[in-house]
C-alpha cells in the first residue's frame, strides 16, 4: 500500500503576517477615499454606479480568494515597490488637492503593487480583471464628460424624436429638449451621457467575466458592440420616459425618472447583451477543449 504525500508550495493557502499588514495598510488608504465618494460623488445620478462597481468587485474577489491564497509567495519586489511609489504619489496629489479622479485612480497601482509584493506576477494576473473593472469606479473629469455627453444627448434626443414621430406622437425637439403634447422634457446627462455608457460597458464586462468565453474574438466583438447597445438602451429609456409623461402626466414622468428609469436602462441593456452574445455564438461557436493525446 502506498501513501501519496502532496506538498503545497510555501505560503500557499494562507495570507501570512505580511499579507495581513498589507491589508491593514490598504484599508488606511482606501477607506477614507470610499467614505469621500459615498458622501459626495456617489450621491449624484451620474456616479450612482460607483458603489455597485465596488461591491461587485469585492464580492467576486472574495468568492475567488482561494485561487489567490493557493498561489506560491513569489513576490516581485522591484516592480511592486516602483508601482507602489507611483500610486502613493498619485494618491497624495489627489487627496491633498481634492481631485477625486486622481485620488481614486491611484487605487489601481496601489492594489496592483500589493499583489506583486505578496504573490508576484501570478497574483497580478489573478487580479487583472478586478483592477480593470475598478477603473469604471473612477469619477470621470468634468471636461471630458461635457465634451462627449453633449453630442451623445443630441443624438439620443434626435433618434427618440424620430421614432416617436414615426409612431404618431405629437413630438418636436429643440436641442436636447423634447416637446410632446403640452409637456416639455429635458434629456439630462444621466439619461444619455458618457457616465451612462461607462456604466453599461462595465455591465457588459462583468457579464463576459461571469460567462467566461474562451474565444478572444468573441469577447472583443461583444465588448465593442456594447457601445451601440448602450446607445439603444439610452434611446429606449428616453422614449419610455416620454410615453409615461404623455399618457400619465408630468408627476408620473418625474416619478419614473427617479425611480425606474435606471432599472429600465439596465434591463434593456442586459437583454440586448444576452441576445447579441447568443447571436455571436451562432457564428463563433466555442471550441471544446483539446483532449490530451
Amino acid at each position: 500500500m502506498s501513501t501519496e504525500v502532496h506538498v503545497a508550495p510555501v505560503g500557499a493557502g494562507r495570507l501570512g503576517a505580511p499579507g495581513l499588514w498589507m491589508l491593514a495598510g490598504l484599508a488606511l488608504l482606501l477607506v477614507p477615499s470610499w467614505t469621500m465618494l459615498a458622501q459626495h460623488v456617489w450621491l449624484s445620478d451620474e456616479q450612482g454606479h460607483g458603489p455597485i462597481i465596488l461591491g461587485v468587485t469585492m464580492w467576486l474577489a472574495w468568492t475567488r480568494r482561494q485561487q489567490l491564497l493557493e498561489l506560491p509567495q513569489r513576490p516581485a519586489p522591484l516592480a511592486g515597490w516602483a508601482l507602489l511609489a507611483a500610486g502613493l504619489m498619485l494618491y497624495v496629489v489627489g487627496r491633498s488637492q481634492s481631485v477625486d479622479t486622481i485620488e481614486v485612480l491611484a487605487h489601481l497601482p496601489i492594489l496592483a503593487a500589493a499583489l506583486l509584493l505578496t504573490r508576484g506576477l501570478a497574483g497580478l494576473r489573478w487580479g487583472l480583471f478586478f483592477l480593470f473593472f475598478l477603473l469604471f469606479m473612477v469619477p470621470l473629469p468634468g471636461i471630458l464628460v461635457t465634451a462627449i455627453t453633449s453630442p451623445l444627448k443630441q443624438a439620443v434626443s434626435s433618434v427618440a424624436e424620430y421614432l416617436l414621430y414615426q409612431a404618431g406622437y405629437p413630438v418636436a425637439r429643440s436641442g436636447v429638449i423634447l416637446y410632446v403634447g403640452q409637456f416639455q422634457l429635458l434629456v439630462a446627462d444621466a439619461c444619455a451621457g458618457l457616465n451612462s455608457m461607462f456604466t453599461l460597458e462595465a455591465l457588459g464586462l462583468l457579464y463576459m467575466n461571469l460567462v467566461n468565453h474562451q474565444s478572444l474574438r468573441r469577447n472583443v466583438l461583444l465588448a465593442l458592440l456594447i457601445i451601440p447597445i448602450s446607445f439603444v438602451a439610452n434611446v429606449t429609456r428616453v422614449i419610455v420616459l416620454v410615453l409615461v409623461t404623455y399618457h400619465f402626466g408630468d408627476g408620473a414622468g418625474q416619478g419614473f425618472a427617479h425611480g425606474f428609469a435606471g432599472m429600465t436602462l439596465f434591463l434593456v441593456a442586459l437583454v440586448l447583451i444576452l441576445a447579441t452574445d447568443s447571436l455571436i455564438g451562432r457564428f463563433m461557436p466555442q471550441r471544446p477543449p483539446r483532449r490530451p493525446a
